[in-house]
């Protein structure tokens, strides 16, 4: 299986060819802990999600990283509103990432440095780029000299006057160039600083990345990944220090980039109000249906998040877990790996999940036409196999179909169906075909049987 990613470095889709087969590195920018992620958070991890476990079948051995930033002006803004130390702030929203990542079905990263535990290395990383003429000490503040690195801008591909303009950096008096940007600055008594040949201080954002991947993958690094919005100044930035820092070698081949996200056509902000927690989401669908929505869109487009798209996606998995209804599970029903192959050779295409969803309702069809129970189960096993690529069709179907519907608790159901039973038992069929129907009006089926009656979701 070939793969093609787009790489954003040279605007071009390539074939993606680590430098070592046997151990591929990739790393991703992952949160900034201070709130609650966002649906908007959560596209970049589900979107490598996908890719990690694509490279992981392709090549079997992948060195997986991906950051949590525990320092920044952020979170200290967030501590001081919420009158908490800031390790409070950190541990807060680091648990709540790990919980809401892991209910969309995201795996966890091999590697997952935070910035608080790497400063010694983004100091001895300063002290080489200042030791190397391409970065200064000023005011307390030590900078990255932008016009030391003539190929500044070529990932962004923007101009001087451009990237100024988008710069996420203080156009300070003290710079050199206006271009220039801080990697270490000073800490008041009251903000968290360590200290530094240039003084107590905190490191500015772009060095942190750029120190983790050296720490923990060396270099060149096979694939970067992370949002549309860190190619400039962030990526641009991590460039410029990671070749400059070793003499001109390469820091990263393959520059992967996930779209915006929109919600109902509007940019997402806090002052439209229309910012979607993570953990809102999930009170109104399964994490797997999220996901679905997530990846409804190849990766590099943008996609606009819509209520209709959410309830698409959970539709769309209760058709996909019906084909499944009845698969034994056994592993003599050995996936069809000619099957797979239209499958894999999607995902293989920079990532299309939307063909990849096609393949998906394409075995659930073939399983739906299937006589022969044998072939039929190597049909669901096949489905079953395509789905763990994508990270979807990982529950039991009949668990899947138990879900309550939204707003509805499984107990409360659960309590209708034993009622429905006794009357049934005590020969009461009115109140038990009134109660089958008040159910059947809340979305959920009962199915009668000798050992007692099950419900689950309409499908």
């Amino acid at each position: 299986m070939t793969l093609y990613l787009t790489n954003t470095l040279t605007r071009t889709k390539q074939v993606f060819v680590p430098a070592d087969p046997g151990r591929v590195t990739m790393y991703v920018c992952g949160p900034t802990v201070y709130n609650y992620p966002h649906v908007g958070n959560a596209r970049p991890a589900v979107v490598f999600d996908v890719l990690y476990r694509l490279l992981r079948q392709r090549f079997g051995s992948v060195v997986y990283a991906r950051n949590l930033t525990d320092v920044d002006d952020k979170i200290n803004a967030a501590a001081h509103a919420a009158d908490l130390p800031i390790g409070a702030i950190t541990s807060r929203y680091i648990d709540a990432y790990h919980a809401d990542m892991a209910a969309l079905g995201v795996l966890p990263p091999d590697i997952e440095p935070r910035v608080t535990e790497h400063i010694p290395d983004i100091v001895a990383l300063i002290e080489r780029l200042t030791a190397r003429g391409h970065a200064y000490v000023a005011e307390e503040h030590v900078l990255f000299h932008v016009p030391s690195f003539p190929n500044y801008g070529a990932l962004s591909r923007r101009s001087y006057d451009e990237m100024i303009a988008g710069a996420r950096v203080e156009v300070a008096p003290f710079k050199r160039h206006p271009a220039d940007f801080v990697l270490w600055k000073p800490s008041s008594p009251d903000l968290p600083g360590w200290d530094s040949p240039w003084g107590r201080g905190r490191p500015g954002w772009h060095i942190e990345c750029s120190a983790m991947i050296e720490h923990h993958l060396g270099g060149p690094i096979d694939l970067h990944g992370g949002g549309q919005d860190l190619i400039f100044p962030h990526h641009e930035n991590e460039i410029a220090q990671g070749i400059c820092a070793h003499g001109g070698r390469p820091y990263c081949d393959f520059w992967v980039h996930n779209g915006f996200v929109t919600v109902e056509g509007r940019k997402m902000s806090k002052s439209l109000g229309n910012v979607l927690l993570v953990r809102d989401l999930l009170a109104e669908a399964p994490g797997e249906a999220i996901r679905l929505a997530l990846l409804s869109a190849q990766y590099r487009q943008p996609l606009d998040w819509t209520n209709a798209g959410l309830v698409q996606a959970r539709l769309a998995l209760d058709r996909l877990y019906g084909a499944l209804r009845g698969w034994d599970g056994q592993s003599e029903h050995d996936a069809n790996q000619h099957d797979l192959a239209g499958f894999r050779a999607a995902l293989a295409n920079d990532l299309n999940t939307p063909a990849a969803m096609v393949g998906l309702f394409r075995l659930a069809r073939c399983i739906q036409c299937e006589s022969d129970d044998r072939e039929k189960n190597r049909l669901r096993a096949t489905l079953r196999e395509a789905g763990c690529l994508l990270g979807v069709l990982q529950e039991d179907p009949e668990s899947w179909f138990q879900r309550a519907p939204t707003g509805e608790g499984r107990s409360d159901i659960a309590d209708l169906v034993a009622r429905r039973d006794e009357a049934r038992a005590a020969r009461d069929f009115a109140t038990a075909d009134r109660i089958r129907a008040e159910l059947a009006e809340r979305g959920i089926t009962i199915e009668d049987r000798p050992d007692g009656s099950i419900w689950r979701r309409a499908s």
